[in-house]
């Protein structure tokens, strides 16, 4: 299945444009290599999404066409959630 694709049907983004947007960004990271819209996914991959404020890192656990919104989690576990509004925040305070 393709990022978008996956990103759109696991709920992880919302739209598949603003998924390829993001892609073609370089904000999709899949196995260390930034992915384009078009790179395929399988079950084990790990991917990270960066979004404005939090970086998230997923394992790919399912790749169904369709599905629910409550099955929607099912097809990937969260690893590791990075806020980094905080960072900012520290990173501000220690330069005053």
């Amino acid at each position: 299945m393709r990022v978008d694709k996956f990103l759109k049907v696991s709920r992880l983004i919302k739209r598949r444009t603003v998924a390829k947007e993001a892609s073609n960004s370089d904000k999709i990271v899949v196995n260390g290599k930034i992915a384009k819209p078009s790179t395929l996914l399988k079950i084990g991959d790990k991917l990270e999404i960066n979004y404005f404020k939090k970086k998230m890192i997923v394992i790919v656990k399912a790749l169904t066409t369709s599905t629910k919104k409550e099955d929607a989690d099912a097809m990937y576990e969260v690893v590791e959630v990075i806020d980094n509004w905080c960072k900012v925040i520290k990173n501000f305070a220690f330069s005053l």
